[in-house]
């Protein structure tokens, strides 16, 4: 397992139309707060914050075709523009275990990054994958390495 210590962060939260809404500064725009989204939130400003990562690289729920289904991946990193770390989110009861694995190994099967990773906000697991597999990681990997 990861260890993963967020940072603060000055969250912008306000109610829209009854439900709580967060403003994501990567997307820029507001979007509802999820226990998920909550997670999501949180481990962009790990990667920001502490890891560093170039924010303009990192891509947030965008579609993708998963075999002949629409698909949305929650975090993608890019690097030499190709992807490069996938994170996917659950929200913090999910608990991080096979049928997550599956699900993120179907999205690695689209995009074919280095890195993958699973992350529940409490529990975090990663792999690097290779021809043959994957291998696990004990930290989320450093950009400029």
């Amino acid at each position: 397992m990861i260890k993963i210590t967020y940072p603060s962060y000055p969250y912008k939260i306000e109610m829209k139309d009854g439900k709580e809404h967060i403003f994501d500064q990567l997307r820029k725009k507001w979007v509802r707060l999820t226990p998920e989204e909550w997670v999501r939130q949180n481990f962009l400003q790990y990667l920001l914050q502490v890891k560093q990562y170039p924010a303009s690289l990192i891509a947030v729920e965008k579609e993708i075709i998963v075999g002949e289904l629409k698909k949305r991946f929650d975090i993608l990193v890019y690097k030499n523009d190709l992807p490069w770390l996938l994170i996917e989110c659950k929200e913090m009861n999910i608990p991080v275990e096979e049928a997550v694995f599956h699900q993120l190994l179907r999205y690695q099967s689209a995009l074919q990054a280095s890195h993958i990773i699973i992350t529940n906000g409490n529990e975090t697991k990663g792999w690097t994958t290779k021809e043959k597999g994957v291998i696990h990681l004990d930290s989320i990997p450093d950009y400029d390495n």
